[in-house]
């Protein structure tokens, strides 16, 4: 217990010791002016976070995985970045998925001692085959989690690339990693509470990390999310706005396009920017890997 109150994360706040005597529009502003310090404390690391979306991108295009390891909250964000590739970037749910000590009941509520356990994170990263061609992201503001720990000894063991995210100095895990990112981002306002200013930087870091690789992937072109999966009403909509932004193209035109493509935005762009059917589309995009400006070029 002494070397737990001696983290950063687990340090008396002075600017918020009168929390429960402050007025609510004072409790939010001083949460707001501590939440404005996150940026900065990313900036510190984005030289690891740059690293860390290199190995990420190695492992995509050698078919390998993404594994966001964690407990309760920290496994719970990592759960929220993972849910939300497939539908943004078609990937499949095998690519990018989050592993939570205790399971899937752990989202909703703690299981008593799995955060303790190393054992149980290498049972559950075994069941999903972990390889050296995937990553694992072990995410612990403490930097002390046993269970993510364990994923990352086991993931250096078994040859894949293995990276820490903690919002302590010289945290426990970084010893298990190839890559530290350690974002410090300083007491909480509510003392102790890492849901708070360390689980938004690790939020806003595996946003960075996830995005940035899916452009890399060739899920982007300009800056719209041309990989997105139309699977209802709204989509389809977005859709339609992305290929018109696009291609300036009128509403009815891109809706045409996209019912040949079965709402596939790419070959939609493709089709109209080279002027070429679905077929010719869909092979000049093979050709480029999945990138849509390459694809276009190849028509010049």
């Amino acid at each position: 217990m002494e070397r737990l109150t001696k983290l950063m994360t687990e340090t008396y706040n002075p600017k918020s010791k009168e929390l429960d005597q402050l007025t609510t529009d004072r409790i939010l502003q001083l949460m707001n002016e501590e939440d404005m310090l996150i940026p900065k404390a990313i900036s510190k690391v984005l030289p690891e976070i740059e690293e860390t979306v290199e190995v990420v991108y190695q492992s995509f295009i050698n078919n390998g995985r993404l594994f966001y390891v964690g407990a309760g909250t920290s496994g719970r964000i990592g759960l929220l970045d993972a849910v939300e590739c497939p539908p943004t970037f078609s990937t499949s749910s095998e690519m990018i998925q989050a592993v939570i000590a205790g399971g899937s009941d752990a989202m909703m509520v703690a299981v008593e001692g799995a955060e303790d356990n190393e054992d149980l994170a290498v049972r559950d990263l075994k069941e999903r085959q972990l390889s050296e061609d995937d990553v694992v992201i072990g995410i612990a503001a403490s930097g002390r989690t046993p269970y993510v720990k364990g994923a990352l000894k086991y993931a250096q063991m078994v040859g894949a690339k293995a990276v820490s995210l903690s919002s302590n100095e010289e945290s426990e895990i970084s010893h298990y990693a190839d890559i530290a990112i350690e974002v410090i981002t300083g007491p909480e306002v509510l003392t102790g509470s890492t849901r708070l200013k360390a689980a938004t930087a690790h939020k806003m870091i595996l946003n960075m990390i996830s995005t940035a690789s899916m452009v890399k992937c060739g899920k982007v072109y300009q800056n719209l999310m041309v990989d997105v999966n139309a699977t209802n009403y709204k989509l389809k909509e977005r859709c339609k706005k992305i290929v018109r932004e696009a291609t300036q193209v009128s509403y009815d035109e891109a809706e045409k396009v996209l019912q040949e493509t079965d709402y596939k935005v790419k070959p939609a762009i493709v089709m109209i920017l080279a002027n070429v059917d679905y077929e010719q589309a869909n092979l000049l995009l093979e050709q480029s890997k999945g990138f849509v400006r390459e694809a276009i070029r190849k028509t010049d």
